[in-house]
């Protein structure tokens, strides 16, 4: 008789804690949904998926797959693609030297005297060799990604892309305390003018307003030519180009610490560096650098089991041809986060409320409880990544918000209500 009081004492027991947990469940979905609901967000598209990683509990979802312009949040995919194919040290160049010359060509490496990381691996090995030859042609990628802003081109975050990039493919110009212009090469190209754009569209000729007091960085357009120049000049040697390269094994000059650039992209959300890591990604493929290649070697090699396949155009979400469920953003997100140490993984994402895009937004208490990705475009913005709860769980999530006419500022604080609820009650 004992025997039986005792199980039917623990199926009590499993039917009150099945009811607390059917309640809880039921009091987040409510609370969510009716935040969703309200009239703030009726007037465009926004999709959510929150998940629990530890349970496999999808939480919350609404919209979840249905495809939306992701913004920067490509950036994720381009974050999982360079930890997936490239080294703990990035690619410089790659080289053969065969006789008395040294034949070189790059692998998209976007460091090299790049304004923040002024890295100059490459530099130093070629001040090494009298003969040097530049071979040029091996990338397919076009200078601008598909469907970029056409006028976009003359401001610091639509830098052309190329095999060989330098100083971040910019001019940097500064006043401070007087006027100082990187590379030299363009100190004659820039006029000293207030003008509505910042460069000519087709040629090198840069205005720079002379009552400016801060630092300003225009787009170059980038030609073999122009890049021989600037490595001739870097470098202080004549360096030739070259048609092609030996047949034979390519070494390669590694340079900085990759998680210092995924860093910056991540948390700067740096158009340029993402574009460039991308291509890079390329390099541990092919000897033709290519981001259409390494997008197809994701998406059917990497993640054959996605349930919404994203149209995923370039590295850095600055084309509205991307397509993202908010499902496709947490499923890559949960990969990281079961592959990759917590530890690191959060150190290259912008933390809540102290770090990069994020800086401003979602902050702890004391400390950072969101550590996550944002993309904004005009009247859309989205945030994904994982989140921390006062329990001490964690939880991937991505919050996709298309076509809004309100200010994003006023968006962001209704996600950030939201996301400080999630916090406090789960």
């Amino acid at each position: 008789m004992k025997h039986y009081k005792g199980i039917l004492f623990s199926l009590l027991i499993i039917i009150i804690l099945g009811g607390c947990v059917s309640q809880k469940g039921t009091k987040f979905t409510k609370k969510i949904s009716a935040s969703l609901d309200n009239v703030f967000f009726e007037n465009h598209f926004k999709g959510i998926l929150i998940y629990d990683p530890v349970s496999r509990d999808t939480l919350f979802r609404k919209n979840s797959t249905k495809y939306f312009t992701p913004a920067s949040n490509t950036k994720i995919y381009t974050l999982f693609a360079a930890l997936k194919l490239l080294p703990e040290k990035l690619p410089v160049l790659k080289y053969v030297l065969q006789n008395d010359t040294l034949y070189i060509t790059g692998t998209a490496d976007g460091t090299q005297l790049h304004p923040y990381f002024r890295d100059s691996t490459g530099l130093k090995f070629l001040k090494s060799y009298d003969n040097i030859s530049l071979y040029h042609n091996n990338t397919e990628d076009e200078k601008f990604g598909p469907g970029w802003s056409w006028d976009d081109y003359h401001w610091y975050y639509s830098a052309e892309r190329n095999a060989l990039p330098l100083y971040g493919n910019v001019v940097t110009i500064a006043n401070i305390p007087q006027l100082t212009i990187l590379p030299e090469i363009f100190s004659d190209s820039v006029v000293r003018v207030s003008f509505s754009r910042n460069r000519e569209p087709n040629h090198n000729t840069f205005y720079f307003d002379p009552d400016r007091k801060d630092t300003i960085e225009i787009p170059f357009i980038t030609t073999k030519g122009l890049t021989k120049k600037l490595l001739e000049q870097a470098v202080g040697k004549t360096i030739s180009l070259s048609e092609q390269i030996p047949a034979t094994k390519q070494k390669i000059l590694y340079g900085i610490p990759s998680d210092s650039v995924y860093q910056r992209m991540m948390q700067k959300s740096d158009n340029f560096l993402a574009e460039q890591l991308l291509i890079q990604a390329s390099s541990s493929l092919s000897d033709t650098l290519s981001g259409r290649r390494v997008r197809e070697y994701v998406l059917d090699s990497l993640l054959p089991d996605l349930r919404q396949q994203p149209r995923w155009v370039d590295g850095s979400g600055l084309s509205r041809y991307n397509l993202f469920s908010p499902e496709s953003i947490v499923h890559v997100l949960n990969r990281m986060y079961s592959e990759i140490p917590r530890e690191r993984l959060f150190s290259l994402f912008a933390a809540g409320g102290a770090s990069g895009t994020l800086e401003g937004w979602y902050p702890g208490n004391p400390d950072p409880y969101i550590y996550a990705k944002t993309g904004s475009l005009g009247n859309n913005h989205s945030v994904s990544g994982y989140l921390i709860t006062k329990s001490g769980k964690t939880l991937i999530f991505s919050f996709m918000n298309n076509h809004f006419r309100q200010d994003v500022s006023e968006i962001k604080m209704q996600m950030q209500q939201l996301f400080e609820w999630v916090r406090d009650n789960y």
